[in-house]
């Protein structure tokens, strides 16, 4: 079956960029409103305690699941695929029964002024990971098979049905009950994505489609009857597997460590948890529009066109032109990211008071708040270069670097870990963003010495890409020092003037870096009108 990689990765990508943003505008405004009514408390508990639990389930008993399984999937024999996806299952169940213990039994309860429905909101989530997990495959089928629309579509009712649910109920009990509502959203929200899941492939099977595999729904299901053992599982995905899976606890370590410090050892109190997440989640808002859904397509873009247990040097003898596209797109995408983390830098300086301010009104915009958010841009620079050089190297590895680059994430969760609680407890908030900067540091370390290691001896070298061109870079500058004075000048009495300040030089430095990077573009839209299988 041919298939155009680059041009579904970049089509996954952008449409899920465009209509995120456009549906985040709307849930943006309504937790902007629903904000001035939760306590910070309550928000400790649900975004900080409740949220750490989903996503640790969740990335340990799925995520590597998703990067073995979306690994050459020309070559699937899909029956033996199915059958170790649903693996994820118990394995979920398990990880559950574990955390469910922890979150319950030996973490600090919350008191009774905060929330009476603490228990309640751990049930929710445990349920709902198990239920999610139960769709796992029908995921990995539509990335395989680049389902596009389909994941956004899923994707925005799974956000709908979260956002209404929780706003409703939150605005129905003038602000109570917050932990409740936020663990109703969660369970309806889960049900109607995987119903959405399966209805659709329920449909899509009743149509005749010679190039798909899958002709009815049982055939998504575990099948074990009447086979050998090495005719039901592929143990090289198995082995695959079992690299990523090591790799994932010391990825999640890594990804929510500051939360495990604040939760584990208690060096924030909620109503401070409430505000150093929100402050996050506004400060994450390119992790999650741009870098996510790009870093997701670039993965599954370089796991296609790069064959992990062949060197470089091989396969540009084979395929010369394959390995050069692939080196330069990952140059440009290094070159784009840090672009993009640089502009949140120096314009997140001089207007990170008056996001709060819009955002959460007067209590967000006094005290730590606005300098938490000035740290996080610097956060938001390494992130943006870390998530292309981790899902390049992630994509790449064959099995042996992939355990020794394990043993090093081992190494560096430790250290991380070990910095987090102690610059929290030095700097409190800020220094868990000084610990992130950090960790992302070293990852990139590790990544670009792989990349750099790989590309040896050729005449290719992506990490060009981190070098900014003079002119940009002088914009930059120059809007730093500009955007600084008018928040000193205009920020208390003539906020308009401001914000009008801001965005004339946004706009000229986004002219500047749009005309030296012309060459990346024609690039790019050169490749992504080609052909390739």
């Amino acid at each position: 079956m041919k298939k155009n990689f680059l041009k579904s990765s970049v089509e996954n990508a952008s449409l899920n960029i465009l209509l995120q943003v456009a549906f985040r505008c709307l849930t943006f405004v309504i937790n902007a409103f629903v904000l001035r009514h939760v306590s910070q408390n309550e928000l400790g508990v649900t975004n900080v305690r409740l949220l750490l639990l989903e996503s640790t389930i969740l990335f340990l008993s799925r995520e590597a699941f998703r990067r073995a399984c979306l690994t050459d999937t020309l070559h699937h024999n899909w029956l033996k695929v199915i059958n170790l996806i649903w693996f994820s299952v118990p394995l979920c169940a398990a990880i559950c029964g574990i955390c469910g213990y922890i979150w319950l039994q030996l973490l600090s309860q919350p008191d009774i002024t905060v929330t009476t429905y603490y228990e309640f909101g751990v049930w929710s989530i445990l349920i709902s990971c198990i239920i999610e997990l139960c769709c796992e495959q029908l995921y990995i089928v539509a990335q395989a098979f680049l389902f596009v629309k389909l994941q956004v579509v899923l994707e925005i009712i799974n956000i709908a049905v979260r956002t209404i649910v929780y706003t409703t109920m939150v605005l129905y009990w003038n602000g109570r009950n917050a932990v409740l509502a936020f663990s109703f959203a969660q369970l309806a929200s889960v049900i109607a994505y995987t119903m959405s899941f399966y209805i659709y492939f329920w449909y899509y099977t009743k149509k005749d489609k010679k190039d798909f595999p899958f002709k009815t729904m049982w055939e998504f299901f575990p099948n074990f009857t009447g086979r050998k053992l090495s005719e039901c599982m592929d143990f090289s995905l198995l082995k695959l597997l079992w690299s990523f899976l090591k790799q994932g606890f010391m990825k999640q370590l890594l990804t929510d460590g500051e939360r495990y410090v604040m939760t584990f050892f208690n060096t924030l109190k909620f109503d401070q948890q409430g505000v150093y997440d929100v402050v996050n989640n506004l400060g994450s808002l390119a992790a999650r529009f741009l870098f996510k859904p790009v870093e997701t397509a670039a993965y599954f873009y370089f796991s296609q066109l790069v064959q992990r247990e062949v060197p470089i040097q091989t396969q540009i003898k084979q395929d010369p032109n394959r390995i050069k596209e692939a080196a330069s797109v990952l140059e440009c995408l290094l070159r784009v990211n840090s672009s993009i983390g640089l502009i949140a830098l120096s314009f997140g300086q001089a207007y990170a008071k008056l996001a709060l301010f819009f955002y959460g009104g007067i209590t967000l915009a006094t005290g730590i708040g606005p300098v938490l958010l000035q740290m996080h841009c610097l956060a938001i620079l390494f992130l943006a270069v870390n998530g292309i050089t981790e899902c390049y190297a992630s994509a790449t590895m064959n099995v042996s670097e992939l355990n020794k680059y394990n043993v090093e994430m081992v190494i560096l969760s430790v250290i991380f870990l070990f910095i987090s609680l102690l610059f929290s407890t030095l700097f409190g908030g800020i220094g868990f963003i000084f610990a992130n900067c950090c960790n992302f540091t070293f990852r990139i370390i590790q990544c670009g010495r792989y990349i750099l290691s790989q590309y040896k001896g050729t005449n290719y070298n992506p990490l060009n890409g981190l070098k900014p061109k003079k002119s940009f870079i002088c914009c930059l500058m120059l809007s730093t020092v500009i955007t600084m004075y008018s928040e000193a000048k205009y920020y208390e009495e003539k906020k308009l003037t401001h914000v009008i300040i801001g965005g004339t030089l946004f706009l000229l430095t986004t002219l500047v870096w749009l005309f030296e990077e012309m060459a990346t573009f024609r690039f790019l839209t050169k490749v992504y009108c080609s052909k390739h299988n």
